[in-house]
């Protein structure tokens, strides 16, 4: 990797984490952009994947207030989180190159599609209440659908968090900061799952990993005050045209 490459990488990964604590997304900059360093697609995804999974922590660890009271529902939600997480990192690794590169500017439009309406979405969450007479509870529809988006979590990613926070209003619904904490605990599990399958399986990068976890990190911590003064409209906006352009150059291609 030449200087350049280094400090696209890691600008592009700044962005991201700043993205990522603002509005979620950040993926459809960072992964783009090691495409365009010449990373084969799978590659590309699984060095992401590992690259930004630090954010998730971090966001965890600052909403551990809101998760104590809901240690029964991690541990439930637990265990589809890993088993998707390692089908979806499983179905990635053995999808032919080929095949992943024919899917990849689709995968995109649809992160690029659940950005667009994330603010229906977050609505939504806002809206949901506990059921009367106490606290809901996990269920089985909460299980499975848990499990589906950890396959799609392991596999591509782009858009995850939104779509949790989604079905967790509508299958558990709670107070917003209790189901976004809840969120992103989970997303860190599946991202956990995956990163520990790529590392041993995977086609990781780890010269990019080390360059772009750190620009992350940083993007999560310093770039965040930028992103918010930019307004989550239109960050929203540059990031789905900044994806939607990345696409359809790929699917030129």
């Amino acid at each position: 990797m030449d200087l350049l490459t280094g400090f696209g990488l890691a600008a592009a990964a700044f962005a991201a984490g700043a993205i990522n604590a603002v509005a979620g997304g950040g993926s459809l900059v960072s992964f783009p952009a090691l495409l365009a360093a010449g990373y084969p697609s799978k590659a590309a995804n699984v060095t992401n994947t590992i690259a930004l999974w630090p954010g998730y922590v971090g966001g965890s660890i600052g909403y551990r207030g809101e998760l104590r009271r809901q240690r029964g529902r991690v541990i439930a939600l637990a265990a589809p989180c890993i088993a998707g997480s390692l089908a979806g990192s499983a179905i990635l690794l053995l999808t032919p190159e080929s095949a992943f590169d024919a899917i990849v500017p689709f995968l995109i439009l649809f992160a690029c599609a659940v950005i667009a309406f994330q603010g229906p979405l977050a609505r939504l969450a806002r809206t949901a209440h506990p059921p009367p007479g106490g606290e809901a509870r996990v269920t089985v529809p909460l299980l499975a659908a848990v499990f589906v988006l950890a396959i799609y979590g392991a596999y591509f990613g782009g858009g995850l968090g939104i779509i949790m926070l989604a079905t967790l209003a509508i299958l558990l619904p709670d107070d917003l900061q209790h189901s976004n904490a809840l969120k992103g605990l989970l997303s860190a599990v599946i991202n956990f799952a995956a990163v520990a399958y790529f590392a041993l399986f995977g086609p990781v990068a780890w010269g990019a990993v080390l360059v772009m976890a750190a620009g992350a990190l940083a993007g999560g911590y310093l770039g965040a005050g930028l992103a918010r003064r930019l307004g989550q409209r239109w960050l929203r906006i540059a990031v789905i045209t900044y994806g939607v352009a990345a696409a359809l150059v790929l699917l030129a291609r």
